[in-house]
């Protein structure tokens, strides 16, 4: 049996806990996307400019990769048929359940983990849990 090393997936983790430590030992912030992006559509907000640095750079880290090849799935061809409708639908339940669980997979899994939050530890245990059992769901009973 040959093992394969997951370069893209340790190079990626690397630079998400850089960003990770960077924001948090330079703003003393939690890097949450989530927040980060509700924090841009925020009146009351005083500090954008470090979002907006933010979100954009996270746009042209992901457009950079696709720029050297490793590139976006295009999952209309690969039989699952999420069409832009249910990307953007998607989209939209991922940011009401953000908003229900106080946080992201980002603020929640990787820097609430980090940090030993107790709800973080929840929020993280569930939303696993729900991926498992959407899986399960989509390749067992609905078909795949």
């Amino acid at each position: 049996m040959e093992y394969h090393i997951p370069w893209e997936a340790l190079i990626g983790g690397f630079m998400i806990g850089i960003s990770v430590l960077s924001l948090l030992f330079i703003n003393g912030k939690i890097a949450g996307i989530s927040g980060i992006f509700s924090g841009l559509l925020s009146s009351q907000t005083p500090d954008k400019g470090w979002r907006i640095v933010f979100i954009i750079s996270m746009v042209l880290a992901g457009s950079g990769v696709a720029f050297l090849g490793s590139g976006f799935p295009d999952y209309s061809l690969s039989g699952i048929g999420i069409t832009p409708f249910i990307a953007m639908a998607a989209g939209l339940l991922v940011g009401i359940g953000t908003k229900l669980a106080n946080g992201c997979t980002s603020g929640h899994g990787i820097c609430g983990m980090g940090r030993f939050s107790p709800r973080s530890l929840v929020a993280t245990c569930t939303f696993m849990a729900a991926a498992a059992i959407t899986v399960f769901l989509r390749l067992h009973v609905i078909g795949g």
